[in-house]
């Protein structure tokens, strides 16, 4: 019984070792791009109400006009947005160009860029920023399990 254990140890942890070095590489393969903020846009069926639920929470309103139903809500390092009617889906959402603050990050990777190595990378985009444009612009694409991803960028493109 004893050697039926430590032989079953043994293949799990070879297993795992092989596994860690396999996940380990995988992630090495492609350079990281430099998103910006993160936050998650929820859609929202009644913006009073989820703010009073969120606030409990202890967030608190960063930015928005809740008469128009959008709320960003931030506790700590988490950053939410409320929005009523707006979208179909929950969205995650990524502003290159930001901290998490809102303030202009002085290096970043633009949008464009991105989108370029994303096709590159051979993801299909639902939406597409301007290639020409210098200014703000945004692209939207869908992960694996059909949540929305937005990239969201509102500084214009960084001087090189």
């Amino acid at each position: 019984m004893i050697r039926l254990v430590a032989c079953a140890l043994g293949c799990f942890l070879v297993g795992w070792m092989q596994g860690a070095k396999s996940t380990a590489s995988q992630g090495a393969t492609e350079p990281a791009l430099r998103l910006g903020n993160f936050s998650v846009s929820l859609t929202v069926k009644d913006i009073a109400a989820s703010r009073a639920f969120y606030e409990k929470l202890g967030f608190h309103i960063k930015s928005g006009n809740q008469a128009q139903n959008w709320l960003v809500m931030q506790n700590e390092t988490s950053t939410i947005g409320l929005f009523q009617g707006m979208f179909e889906k929950n969205i995650l959402t990524f502003n290159p160009g930001w901290d998490r603050t809102g303030a202009a990050l002085p290096e970043f990777d633009d949008v464009r860029d991105i989108q370029s190595v994303l096709l590159e990378r051979g993801l299909a985009l639902t939406t597409k920023a301007d290639e020409s444009s210098t200014g703000p612009a945004s692209l939207t694409l869908d992960d694996p399990d059909g949540n929305p991803i937005l990239l969201d960028q509102f500084v214009p493109r960084p001087k090189q």
